[in-house]
């Protein structure tokens, strides 16, 4: 499906667009673990998250004639965003679909950037399919949140700008939505040093990946009830399943309690603001769903589009 030269082949079109963002350590966190974390901060790429690596790679590529027609996507916020920064940044206007109850920072940081905004009610409604139709009646390119080998192996940038900086990683964590991020990491991962263990999480009520993993084919699930909302798919996508039932070794989940608790441990000890779905992958370590005494681990925190109001909340519920 991709290979690691497609993950470079991205990482030399995003050179000098995307931000090649910092990978954070903290004692403190190695001490909560009993392990040696490097945080790779999406939260800090341009629109907030990973998200913009893999839209800025497929809208680049698009023929100039679909280019200057448009693009369309849904996404509950992060890909939005990035879909709709991409746009801009390549010439062109995007058209959205988002949730009617998507957070309110997402839907104005997807509207500041630019883009036009049709929204849906995420619990009676296909958003796929709605998606698809939006696209075919305005003569748009769909630009998919994860299925697409060009949104993959840009997504798997990430992981391979983290290896280049600590190349003897043991493990790496990853949060798991639709599965895009998860599987372009692994392709660069595994292709590179195949010892290194690939630990997707996902949060307890949106777990579709694991089930469709332990079924051995896709398993659809109801819309997960969690405040992962960037994680709440309820099937994992076509594309990324047969990567990823062939790369990752293993998928935790995670409580939305244990969610904030690493959010609240990145506040405090690192300095950063990242969301819910952000912070999945580093909960697993601190809450010890997954153990690695002693390991190298790499953690990607994948966004930080979280509003003031709303983190606040969060940590003071916790």
């Amino acid at each position: 499906m991709i290979e690691l030269h497609d993950v470079r082949a991205a990482a030399e079109r995003l050179q000098g667009v995307a931000h090649r963002t910092p990978v954070v350590t903290s004692r403190t966190l190695d001490a909560m673990t009993g392990s040696v974390v490097f945080c790779k901060a999406e939260n800090l790429q341009r629109g907030g998250a990973f998200k913009f690596r893999g839209a800025y790679n497929m809208i680049s590529q698009l023929p100039p004639d679909e280019r200057e027609r448009g693009v369309a996507a849904y996404s509950s916020g992060n890909h939005a965003q990035a879909v709709a920064l991409a746009a801009g940044l390549c010439g062109t206007r995007a058209t959205i679909l988002m949730p009617s109850d998507a957070p309110a920072a997402k839907l104005e940081a997807t509207r500041g950037y630019g883009a036009h905004v049709v929204t849906y009610d995420r619990y009676t409604e296909d958003r796929e399919a709605l998606g698809k139709q939006l696209a075919a009646d305005n003569g748009l390119a769909l630009v998919p949140p994860y299925e697409h080998p060009l949104i993959m192996a840009g997504q798997g940038t990430s992981a391979l700008e983290l290896l280049e900086e600590q190349p003897q990683l043991d493990a790496l964590l990853v949060p798991v939505g639709g599965g895009g991020l998860i599987a372009g990491s692994a392709t660069a991962v595994k292709a590179l040093r195949p010892q290194i263990r690939v630990i997707g999480v996902e949060p307890e009520a949106g777990d579709d990946t694991r089930r469709s993993l332990a079924a051995g084919e896709r398993v659809r699930i109801d819309i997960p009830r969690t405040i992962a909302d960037g994680q709440q798919a309820q099937i994992t996508g076509e594309l990324t399943f047969e990567v990823n039932r062939r790369l990752v070794d293993e998928i935790a989940v995670v409580s939305d309690a244990e969610i904030v608790a690493a959010m609240r441990a990145l506040f405090d000890r690192c300095k950063l603001v990242v969301e819910p779905s952000g912070a999945s992958a580093l909960a697993a370590l601190l809450a010890g769903r997954v153990r690695l005494p002693g390991a190298r681990v790499g953690v990607i925190l994948s966004g930080g589009n979280v509003g003031a109001d709303r983190f606040a909340e969060l940590i003071r519920s916790a």
